[in-house]
């Protein structure tokens, strides 16, 4: 197993280009969730990174804030994990480490697309049927998770379309 170190940080952005390059492919930009991105701020408080002891960037994570009706939450993504570092923790360290820095006073959920067998580990279902995404998913991948114990009745009842919310930042 590689040593890594988590940073409360955002990339460089050449650097964060190629990994999200490496990792998710140049298809990255056509998916429905980069839609919620386009127009919004990243809450950088809120990013990690994984770096090796020379400083190479190994896997990034992000939020961004969103809204569903009245309530307030973050889509998280991307998680992009360097292939090579893939199947060793690092995506699920940085998960730890950054949800528990989420202000629940201030945002009720995390949402994501993405496979609820490894996100499941974090925390996360699948959302309620009425949550969507300006665009094509598919429903058993668009995952949520309440920030605390007091949110779950409230994420269980959200309903409508999740849109980009840049005045949270």
């Amino acid at each position: 197993m590689n040593s890594f170190s988590l940073i409360q940080s955002c990339p460089q952005a050449d650097e964060l280009n190629d990994l999200l390059n490496i990792s998710l492919g140049p298809g990255r930009l056509a998916r429905t969730a980069e839609r919620l991105r386009e127009t919004n701020r990243q809450i950088e408080a809120y990013s990690h990174c994984a770096r090796d002891a020379t400083g190479v960037l190994l896997a990034t994570i992000s939020y961004w804030p969103i809204g569903i009706g009245a309530a307030h939450g973050l889509l998280l993504g991307p998680l992009a994990v360097h292939p090579s570092m893939q199947g060793q923790g690092v995506g699920q360290a940085l998960m730890r480490a950054s949800l528990d820095k989420i202000d629940a006073n201030r945002f009720a959920f995390v949402l994501l697309v993405g496979d609820l067998p490894y996100y499941e580990r974090a925390g996360f279902g699948v959302a309620p049927v009425d949550v969507s995404l300006p665009g094509p998913v598919d429903a058993a991948r668009l995952l949520l998770r309440p920030t605390a114990d007091a949110h779950a009745t409230l994420c269980a009842a959200l309903s409508g379309q999740v849109r980009p919310a840049p005045e949270l930042c």
